[in-house]
């Protein structure tokens, strides 16, 4: 069962969970963690509800004609990004100048 904690300003923090996984299934995790600039932790939470989501929705069993599988607000944003068309810069490059606050004498 999922342990309730209380945080120091008497709010209630969410339930947590202890999960053992194999080392190659760690690792695995941790890479996919880095790819998406998550923690480990945060990584885990992301998945589950995506698996959830998907068994509560019956869409392993039932899904012949789904358009699209579901995807993490990451991939999404990756997939329109992509979808982009590039854009050119107009005109030439601009010099930065940098910025001194005493002054050009200084």
């Amino acid at each position: 069962m999922a342990t309730r904690q209380t945080s120091s300003s008497g709010k209630p923090k969410s339930p947590r969970i202890q999960v053992v996984l194999p080392e190659d299934l760690c690792l695995r995790l941790t890479a996919l963690a880095e790819q998406e600039s998550r923690t480990v932790s945060n990584m885990a939470k992301v998945l589950i509800q995506q698996g959830v989501q998907r068994l509560e929705q019956g869409e392993a069993a039932s899904a012949p004609t789904a358009a699209a599988p579901l995807q993490s607000p990451t991939d999404r944003l990756r997939s329109a990004l992509e979808a982009q068309q590039p854009r050119r810069l107009r005109g030439a490059p601009r010099r930065v100048r940098l910025y001194r606050p005493n002054g050009p004498g200084v």
